[in-house]
């Protein structure tokens, strides 16, 4: 791809997990990137990529990223960044609606401003308890959703046109945020009981490689033209689990019993126990990743970066 064909992309969210993978992808494919972080965010685990992609740190205002959206002249913005929190409180409302709304919304201003049109947008399918058409689990999905009727006006308004990937539940190779294989490692290492729920719920995972795989299919409809208004895609597997069955599954690849305490704690409210069944699939993806694979090769990894390390 020579230098003037190369593709521009700002991500938000690229210090996240999937935000992070995502990177890395765009990169390896050759796309000119951009970052939008925050003055505090961990670079870390981008550091490999420094070298080769921009990064501007955002204070906060309108103006600054009026101007970071203008000087990068993207062809797409990816848009992951986010608060997650599965339970709020009241301390945590203002950070919550700036994080998933207003800047979300600035981001937006900013690409209409600059004359970029291709937005791919991150929701959660959080934002369907009991396969409602909108029913937030709890206020980070009820956010997600405020956004969206931001985006309703920009529609209106401007050439601007959306996907938003309702994601449900991902998982990969050193993931650091406190999910289920996150809590099951030191179980396994240490042999320390961990208190959990009665595992009734139905979890929906997908493989962090197919998740990317979904926001690359989502460019190329977009750049190609082939999208109209905000349109919403769910990224799921289609084949939720028990939990009880995801850890019965992740012990035998282990090859150990893990002393998981079944019933210690009670449901969260708004527990989630069926996932949302009502989304629609991106049009050219489908999850290549088995969960049984996926978690093989999760396992695979860890171990010999572990190993590499000792």
């Amino acid at each position: 791809m020579s230098e003037n064909k190369r593709r521009t992309a700002v991500v938000s969210g690229a210090t996240g997990f999937i935000g992070g993978h995502l990177a890395h992808t765009l990169v390896n494919a050759g796309w000119n990137l951009h970052i939008i972080v925050q003055p505090k965010s961990d670079l870390k685990p981008l550091a490999e990529l420094l070298p080769e992609i921009h990064v501007h740190i955002h204070d906060g205002s309108t103006a600054q990223l009026m101007g970071i959206i203008g000087d990068s002249s993207p062809d797409v913005v990816f848009h992951l960044a986010s608060l997650f929190l599965a339970q709020h409180s009241p301390s945590n409302i203002e950070q919550l609606v700036r994080s998933n709304v207003t800047f979300a919304t600035q981001l937006t201003e900013a690409m209409i401003q600059a004359g970029c049109h291709c937005l791919i947008n991150t929701g959660t399918s959080w934002q369907h308890y009991e396969n409602g058409e909108y029913n937030p689990v709890n206020l980070y999905s009820a956010s997600k959703q405020a956004f969206e009727a931001m985006l309703i006006y920009y529609l209106a308004t401007s050439p601007l046109k959306a996907v938003t990937l309702k994601l449900f539940d991902t998982y990969g190779p050193n993931d650091p945020r406190p999910k289920l294989f996150t809590l099951l490692r030191p179980v396994a290492a240490e042999g320390k009981p961990l208190a959990m729920s009665a595992g009734k719920q139905l979890i929906d995972l997908v493989y962090i490689d197919d998740v990317v795989q979904a926001y690359l299919i989502a460019a190329e409809r977009l750049l190609a033209g082939q999208v109209s208004g905000n349109e919403h895609y769910a990224v799921s597997s289609g084949r939720p689990l028990p939990l009880r069955d995801l850890v019965d599954i992740y012990g035998r690849l282990i090859g150990a019993e893990l002393p998981i305490e079944w019933g210690a704690r009670e449901y969260r409210q708004r527990e989630v126990m069926i996932p949302w069944q009502k989304g629609k699939r991106l049009p050219g993806w489908q999850p290549e990743v088995e969960l049984t694979e996926g978690i093989a090769r999760m396992i695979l990894q860890e171990t010999k970066e572990c190993r590499i390390n000792q």
